[in-house]
């Protein structure tokens, strides 16, 4: 795994979304309102959105523009106008610093 440094853990606050860049990729660093932390593209697949700038609730990140949810865990959309998932990246918390592999995304 080629993981690297995305954020620190305590930099992204339950229930919100930060944006990364990692090798020009751009990532959207999630903790849902369990604590659980998530990488995912930050592109919403319906409408060149950042999805960092969404909302957040339970295990689902939520487009502001239009509406469309994309499961954490899968990247698939929760209902329309975006039909097209949305990658998900490996993650490993080491001590306070949250690690993204994004040459692997997962495979679902």
């Amino acid at each position: 795994m080629t993981a690297q440094r995305a954020c620190g853990v305590d930099e992204v606050a339950v229930s919100s979304a930060v944006k990364v860049e990692l090798d020009g990729i751009a990532v959207a660093i999630v903790k849902d309102s369990a604590g659980e932390i998530h990488a995912i593209g930050d592109t919403c697949t319906h409408g060149e959105i950042s999805l960092s700038e969404g909302f957040v609730e339970d295990d689902s990140i939520e487009c502001w523009a239009h509406g469309s949810q994309f499961e954490l865990r899968t990247g698939k959309p929760k209902n329309l106008p975006a039909y097209e998932p949305v990658p998900v990246f490996p993650v490993t918390i080491d001590g306070d610093d949250v690690l993204v592999d994004v040459q692997n995304p997962v495979k679902l």
